[in-house]
């Protein structure tokens, strides 16, 4: 009985190790924005590195920063927002064809960088009022912080037709 017992555990358990990379859960995992948020609080003024998987809802611009947004509202105390440096744009319209508000919005991006708390200040006739709330920030400074998930680019196309000539020479 316990020869059988064993060989049945030892079998699952080869089964179970030798499961194909392609049968696992390979779902885009969002990263939990309240986490970033509280992190970001806990940790100011400094901020939280990370890497972050994030749906952009909504975008805007104040002057020539671009904001994409985590939430439908910028205020919504669950947002989080990629703020995007003036001197990264042209990169992306280069790439895109259009400005990062309008090719972001209603898709996943994976973003690196810092989630930091900021204060906004509520202004008046252009001064401040006194009151404020936080906002939680992740400025990208480099194109390459960016992307949208599960995007395939011409690059990336390029790239691995290279990729499979070198594998091929090798091969010979």
């Amino acid at each position: 009985m316990k020869i059988v017992l064993l060989s049945i555990v030892l079998v699952l358990a080869g089964c179970a190790a030798k499961q194909p990379v392609s049968s696992l859960k390979t779902d885009i995992v969002h990263s939990d924005t309240m986490e970033i948020i509280r992190s970001a609080a806990e940790s100011a003024p400094s901020g939280v590195q990370g890497d972050f998987i994030l749906e952009i809802k909504a975008a805007g611009n104040q002057g020539p920063f671009i904001y994409l947004n985590s939430e439908l509202d910028y205020r919504d105390q669950r947002a989080v927002t990629i703020a995007i440096h003036p001197r990264v744009t042209p990169l992306f319209i280069q790439r895109y064809s259009v400005p990062p508000q309008e090719y972001f919005v209603g898709k996943t991006i994976a973003v690196a960088g810092e989630a930091k708390r900021i204060r906004i200040n509520f202004i008046s006739q252009g001064k401040p009022t006194g009151k404020y709330y936080y906002q939680t920030h992740i400025r990208v400074t480099d194109i390459s912080q960016i992307k949208v998930v599960g995007e395939y680019t011409l690059q990336n196309a390029h790239a691995d037709h290279y990729e499979l000539k070198a594998f091929s020479r090798q091969e010979f």
